[in-house]
């Protein structure tokens, strides 16, 4: 699993300060606080090897919980001087280190950091936040969330947290209702202190039950405190309630950890400040930082109308123009245009301001005039990195749809589909530049729209010229790689497919608000029942999120025999507790509430958050081209793709997904694609008869390993070994899949491949091909590297599945693909009263007329089984419905 840690930043400043002994450097300069940050730095890139690393950082103005309370953290003292002057310097070193700041105005770090634990969450990844804030202690999410104590270097997860203040984490919001908190001056219940607070929520379970049993509370003198202070308790839960909307985006992959020792970058500095044990130890010393490889051209500021149409006029014909725009907004359904950039040459680039707002902000460009020009460039072939943010931007703007376009991230992504393909990372990589960063143009709280017209000039202009140059460059080296043919698939296909995803992107797909109200209390009724009935089989009530309470529980409590232990203890993830059941009924139960609980949080909740924002009730995802390896869509803000249908919970979310009034939605889905293209790999004469013949191949599979008697009941283990195998299984994963032993499943697969020897024979081939080339490739030729030098025993079986998995996956993602563009160029053409939706993999989701729903779902489903010849015929099962769910 990966590692996101988040630093609360001010606080870890101060506890720095205060555990330190008063440093100072030869010039007097205190350096304590100075000295532990740069220790721990070390300690965190070199020990504790997280993946992604923010500091969250109050804002500089008042936070919304001021309005809530004048009072809240009224009575702070002023920090000491010799703190006051090292704050500064150490907050410039993060930023200057290359570390990642996030704040936001109205908001505090506390909120920034439950913004992030929510957003990691969402995507499976760890969350270590470095802090001891009694705040955050309500976020602590045994095996998903915990608090670091940086000296000590040890996690506190929900048994330690629990030992500390005696409830579990998530009755620390109560806790601090009751109790208050004077460093943030929070009231809390005047007279009620720990022990007393402790007490009654172990006996009533939170502030809220507390208050309905008032009569019930014993000695008179807590229950008249209690009476006098209720309103005091519920202003203070309001207070250090935690906001998990902090963040505009869900961005993780802009946090990564620098790939060098980010020290290094301040080595300079810390020699002028006498810091230099560090640098030794990490053998830097007496490194300063070599002075970063800037591309020189020239800059120019096109701010008048006049000075821009006479560097459009002088454009030769035949130019390719490197274009980018600037906004004031990540979100393009929203987003102002403050100005656009572009290159045709080597040696200049353009920035033209439209909407910087500052104070004596000089002249600019009228938007307009920069719409009109913006249609001259569009009249030349355009060249962009991430083009579908500005494309999706201008297309708001009423600027026609752009057919000749290229792609920088796109083709960084064909050549190498595992690296990063952010412009920086890939400037860095190909040309061995370090562009101007946004961190060091734009203000932290700002936009680009208070940028200084000269400062955004600069920067703006590099990324377009950066642009152009990236262009060629990667031409050469697709083609010096011997891959050309992606040059060609990414002109018919990659780059026609940016419009396609717009179009999508910018339509939405509605959400039954009402429906999912009442899923949502449903879901909620259903856990708090399972919570009473888990507690009832345990003897004893404990938290069912933590896994170290839960494995107590199971293992000493109740006995039950452990699969595996962890560092932390016994395991209680899916595959222990699937092997426990019948074992006790207690395990059923478990299983159950997991699965509510995480389709509430992941799913229902956020989902209803979003549509409620929207006036039309409609959800707008963002699709990746460049997220996966494979070379799959990916989904996010929020995820799509990945909403469950094998739960009965899982499928009623797909519900409350519905048709505008008046249209329907029609679900096209390709039958066994992976097989078939296994088929029409490995042109096995048995799987290629089967699918012309039509005929139930997982049956046709049972028919070859076990006989027409036994065919029928044992389709379901044909039908995973068919998929396995695609998939790179081998005997162990059958055994676990089918609940057999592994020789039952060594023999079944032995049995599987003499039936079909063309199949065995072609896997093997992609494994060879895959050895002796570092490669495998899809239908269209996408690539795929393998590094087989460096790869040893469990990586290097990795690569050997991943190779089978991304040729099948891979290629079906190709054909989807094709699809997707012929379709949407068809809606355009016609004018048809349909729009595609959404891609679930294999699945296509369209929302038409009602009148026409009928009709167009045999267009398309026709086009899609026709987009590509393959050695089996292609077949699309339709769905036509008013809601997602009942399209299947």
């Amino acid at each position: 699993m990966k590692t996101l840690t988040v630093i609360d930043t001010f606080g870890f400043f101060f506890r720095s300060f205060y555990a330190l002994p008063p440093l100072k450097s030869k010039k007097g300069f205190p350096t304590g606080l100075l000295t532990g940050f740069i220790n721990f730095i070390n300690s965190l890139v070199s020990e504790e090897k997280s993946d992604y690393i923010v500091f969250a950082l109050d804002s500089e103005g008042p936070s919304f919980r001021a309005q809530i309370d004048p009072n809240y953290k009224a009575q702070r003292p002023e920090p000491p001087a010799e703190l006051k002057e090292q704050l500064p310097v150490a907050i410039s070193w993060i930023e200057k280190m290359g570390f990642a700041t996030l704040s936001k105005e109205g908001f505090e770090a506390d909120d920034i950091i439950a913004s992030l634990v929510q957003c990691a969450k969402e995507q499976n990844i760890k969350v270590k936040i470095v802090s001891h804030d009694k705040d955050l202690y309500q976020l602590i999410d045994d095996g998903k969330v915990v608090l670091f104590d940086p000296i000590k270097k040890e996690e506190i997860d929900e048994e330690k947290a629990t030992k500390k203040f005696g409830i579990p984490p998530k009755l620390i919001r109560d806790y601090l209702a009751l109790v208050g908190d004077s460093a943030d001056n929070i009231p809390g219940v005047r007279g009620i202190g720990p022990k007393t607070a402790v007490k009654l929520l172990q006996e009533y379970g939170s502030l809220e039950n507390i208050y309905a049993n008032l009569d019930k509370i014993t000695p008179p003198r807590v229950k008249k405190l209690l009476q006098e202070g209720r309103e005091r308790a519920f202003l203070s839960k309001k207070l250090v309630e935690l906001r998990f909307d902090a963040l505009d985006r869900c961005e993780l992959e802009r946090y990564h950890i620098p790939s060098i020792n980010p020290i290094i970058k301040i080595a300079d500095e810390l020699i002028e400040y006498d810091i230099t044990a560090i640098l030794r130890k990490i053998k830097a010393a007496p490194v300063i930082e070599e002075k970063k490889s800037r591309l020189e051209f020239e800059a120019i500021c096109l701010d008048t109308k006049e000075k821009l149409l006479h560097v459009i006029e002088k454009i030769p014909d035949g130019a390719l123009i490197a274009f980018d725009t600037e906004t004031d907004s990540l979100d393009t359904k929203e987003a102002n245009l403050v100005g656009f950039s572009f290159a045709y040459e080597d040696t200049k680039a353009y920035y033209v301001p439209i909407g910087h707002k500052y104070l004596g902000v000089g002249d600019q460009v009228a938007l307009e005039d920069g719409l009109d020009a913006i249609k001259r460039l569009f009249s030349y072939p355009i060249v962009g990195h991430n083009l579908k943010f500005d494309l999706s931007l201008l297309y708001r703007y009423g600027i026609e749809k752009k057919r000749e376009i290229a792609d920088t991230m796109i083709l960084a992504w064909l050549l190498d589909p595992e690296s990063s393909v952010g412009l920086d990372s890939v400037a860095k990589r190909i040309l061995g530049f370090d562009l101007i960063a946004y961190k060091e143009t734009v203000k932290k709280g700002e936009d680009f729209s208070g940028v200084a017209i000269e400062s955004a000039c600069k920067y703006a202009a590099e990324d377009a010229i950066v642009t152009l140059q990236l262009y060629y460059k990667l031409l050469d080296a697709l083609q010096a790689k011997g891959a050309k043919h992606l040059i060609d698939e990414a002109r018919k296909v990659e780059f026609p497919f940016i419009n396609t995803l717009i179009d999508m992107e910018r339509i939405g797909i509605k959400i039954d608000i009402p429906f999912f109200e009442k899923l949502r209390m449903k879901t909620q009724q259903r856990l708090d029942e399972l919570t009473e009935k888990i507690y009832q089989e345990a003897g004893t009530t404990f938290n069912i999120n933590s896994t170290k309470q839960l494995a107590h529980i199971l293992f000493e409590v109740l006995k039950l025999p452990p699969l595996k232990k962890t560092k932390s203890g016994y395991s209680t993830d899916e595959k222990t507790l699937q092997s426990l059941r019948g074992k006790h009924p207690i395990v059923e139960l478990i299983l159950e509430y997991r699965e509510l609980f995480k389709l509430k949080s992941t799913y229902i909740d956020p989902l209803l958050s979003y549509a409620k924002k929207d006036p039309n009730h409609r959800i707008y995802t963002q699709f990746v081209q460049t997220g996966t390896a494979t070379g799959r869509l990916a989904s996010k803000n929020p995820n799509l793709q990945n909403i469950p249908i094998k739960t009965e919970v899982g499928r009623q979310i797909r519900q409350g997904f519905i048709a505008q009034e008046g249209k329907l939605l029609v679900g096209i889905d390709y039958s066994q694609i992976e097989l078939r293209l296994l088929a029409h790999f490995s042109k096995d004469p048995s799987l290629i008869e089967a699918f012309e013949k039509n005929q139930d191949i997982h049956l046709q599979t049972a028919i070859k390993l076990f006989g027409e008697e036994r065919a029928k009941q044992m389709r379901n283990i044909a039908k995973s070994i068919n998929f396995g195998l695609i998939y790179g299984m081998g005997s162990r994963k059958l055994a676990e899949t089918l609940g057999i032993s592994t020789k039952e499943a060594k023999e079944i697969i032995e049995s599987y491949f003499q039936s079909f020897p063309t199949v065995k024979s072609y896997l093997e081939s992609i494994q060879e091909f895959a050895k002796s080339h570092g490669y495998v490739e899809t239908l269209l030729g996408r690539r795929r590297y393998f590094d087989f030098a460096s790869a040893t025993g469990a990586r290097l079986a990795a690569f050997m599945r991943e190779s089978i998995n991304t040729v099948f996956q891979g290629s079906a993602a190709d054909l989807i693909k094709l699809s997707m563009n012929r379709i949407e160029e068809e809606i355009e053409s016609k004018n048809l009263p349909a729009h595609m939706l959404l891609q679930i993999h294999d699945e296509l989701i369209f929302e038409i007329d009602v009148e026409h729903a009928q009709t167009l779902a045999q267009q398309f489903k026709k086009i899609m089984e026709s987009i590509y010849p393959l050695n089996v015929p292609l077949q699309c099962s339709v769905g036509v419905a008013k809601r997602w769910g009942e399209l299947k």
